[in-house]
This record gives structure tokens, C-alpha cells and sequence, in this order.
């Protein structure tokens, strides 16, 4: 099912992680409309960065976020989120440091830079978190800091 031009269902609910543990990571139906945005949020980054957006994680069912380690709340399992490289524009420090400057017109609520276990994406949800201090963060296996920081 294409959710938008460039995004599909089926490449926001992909998980190896539910492949390699045999879950279920079927989004209910009420879900979906909430995929579509994110999907939405996804072409206009993927337009402003002129680069294919690669998704490396989008919706977990509850199943799913637990075996990963995800926190109950995790926007990931809401719809609202996607965990993404943009090899094509840059590395996800280049990446995150363009999408925070530009947040409200791409739809972005929440930005965070991952550097964390070797591996370096950026999380983006359409979701914008309650405390204004969560909109923008660096998160590194040295814990969370402020803005967008680069990674060693």
C-alpha cells in the first residue's frame, strides 16, 4: 500500500527485528492515517534534501518496541516516527544539523541525532514533545545533550 510517492506501508512496518524473532508488525487500522503524515513529513524532507530518504525504522507494533528496547511512550509505536539515513545528501550529523533549522516547514515536532552502539541515523517524528528542551537532541552512548552535536 503506497502511503505517499516514495513511501509505502510496507517500508515503514519493515523490521528485521519482527522478521528475525517471527512478530507481528501490523499497524492497526486507526495507525495508519497517522503513517500517512509521517510518510508526508518524509517527502518533504526527502525533497528539501533532494536525496531518497532511507527509512531504518519506522512503525513498531508493541511487540516489536519492547524487543528493541524501545520505551512505552516511543513515538515509533504510535505511527508518528522514523529513524532515517540520507547517504545520497549526507552523513546523519549533515543530515540533522540542515532539518533543524528547518523543522516547522517540513512538519518535523521532534529531531534527534543517534550516535549510539557504533551506528548513526536521525530520528524525525511529526509528534512535538512536551517539553520544548526534547525538540532537538544529540543522543550518543554517553547520554543525551542538547541541539545538534556532532559525533565521533
Amino acid at each position: 500500500m503506497k502511503l505517499t510517492q516514495h513511501f509505502s506501508l510496507a517500508e515503514l512496518t519493515n523490521s528485521t527485528t519482527a522478521q528475525r524473532l517471527g512478530l507481528d508488525n501490523t499497524p492497526a487500522s486507526e495507525l495508519v492515517p497517522r503513517l500517512v503524515r509521517t510518510a508526508e513529513m518524509l517527502e518533504r524532507i526527502r525533497a528539501e534534501l533532494g536525496a531518497p530518504v532511507t527509512v531504518t525504522s519506522g512503525y513498531r507494533s508493541p511487540a516489536v518496541n519492547r524487543a528493541v528496547g524501545g520505551v512505552t511512550s516511543s513515538d515509533h509505536a504510535q505511527g508518528h516516527a522514523a529513524d532515517i539515513v540520507v547517504p545520497g545528501f549526507g552523513n546523519p550529523y549533515t543530515v540533522a544539523k540542515l532539518l533543524s533549522q528547518l523543522m516547522a516547514p517540513l512538519g518535523i515536532g521532534q529531531l534527534v541525532l543517534e550516535g549510539v552502539k557504533g551506528k548513526q541515523w536521525v530520528h524525525v517524528s511529526t509528534r512535538t514533545p512536551d517539553k520544548i528542551s526534547n525538540r532537538v537532541i544529540t543522543i550518543t552512548d554517553a547520554g543525551a545533550q542538547l541541539g545538534i552535536r556532532a559525533l565521533s
